[in-house]
């Protein structure tokens, strides 16, 4: 299986998981089991989880995924945006959906829907990331919301989420670039209420994690909890949940804390809008050809 028919397999997988999960009402449901659930759905169905998945709930924007026996339970009031990511031979497919049971956010909810249509429909072959970003922009802020502005799109490479390059979700001025034939790239509009500051911050709970560095910390332990953090998942991020088949909880988080003060590893803290509002998201994965462009999400 070559990169492109990897990145189309994962990008089934995602779809058809993604696709479910919008038509589930989520209200007394915890954290835990949804991103249990989710990720041995990915596995059943003969993909890897490419990141921890995301359960953000109302102004949390992104990076939250179930602590181990998360207790939190989705009420009838929330808005729960569910970020899915899959690979399959490190190539990527990235995708989100917002759910949400009170009708007071499904205009919102359309509205990132739509953010992303159009942005796709522009997506083309040296089409510029300003340009794109414009349209979100222009099509979230005539549904009367707003865009959050410093959340983008990303490039993907192989066991890498984000590749450097980010697609806006407003109009930019000044750096820019143009949009390149097979190389895949996740647009995800966010958007939030009028009254909102439509920035995010970062927030105090971080449970997802990367590897950045393999230099040895002179504690065989560390090392060896390192050396299988990266045999397990590369560069890609993972979580304590993920680790606790091979180590007690207390023994796994006792090492991650050497090791992100030793910057073996870095922490994705959770993204929080600015005045506490909350926030929608809505995201595809594409890759575009010399005559068009491949939603592989879809």
């Amino acid at each position: 299986m070559d990169s492109f028919d990897s990145y189309l397999e994962a990008g089934r997988i995602a779809s058809r998981i993604r696709e479910r999960v919008r038509k589930v009402d989520f209200s007394g449901k915890n954290l835990y089991d949804i991103c249990e659930n989710i990720e041995k759905e990915i596995i059943s169905n003969a993909g890897i989880p490419a990141f921890p998945v995301n359960v953000s709930l109302n102004e949390i924007a992104a990076h939250y995924t179930a602590e181990p026996g998360d207790p939190t339970v989705v009420s009838n009031d929330d808005v729960l945006k569910v970020d899915i990511g899959v690979q399959v031979n490190g190539f990527i497919a990235d995708t989100a959906v917002t759910v949400s049971s009170n009708a007071k956010y499904q205009a919102m909810v359309a509205s990132a829907e739509s953010a992303l249509n159009e942005a796709i429909k522009m997506a083309k072959l040296d089409v510029s990331s300003s340009a794109i970003g414009e349209v979100i922009e222009r099509t979230i802020s005539r549904s009367g919301f707003k865009p959050i502005q410093n959340l983008s799109g990303h490039s993907i490479e192989q066991y890498t989420i984000h590749a450097g390059k980010s697609i806006p979700n407003i109009r930019t001025f000044g750096s820019s670039f143009q949009l390149t034939a097979n190389q895949a790239y996740a647009i995800e509009p966010f958007v939030t209420t009028r009254d909102a500051q439509g920035v995010v911050y970062e927030g105090k709970i971080r449970n997802i994690f990367g590897v950045v560095s393999r230099k040895p910390t002179k504690d065989k332990n560390c090392d060896d909890f390192l050396q299988n953090i990266w045999d397990r998942f590369k560069t890609l991020p993972f979580t304590t949940r993920w680790l606790l088949s091979d180590y007690y909880e207390r023994d796994a988080r006792k090492m991650l804390e050497v090791l992100l003060k030793r910057k073996n590893i870095h922490a994705y803290p959770i993204l929080v809008e600015g005045n506490y509002k909350v926030v929608a998201q809505a995201e595809h994965t594409i890759i575009l050809k010399d005559n068009n462009t491949e939603i592989i999400t879809l």
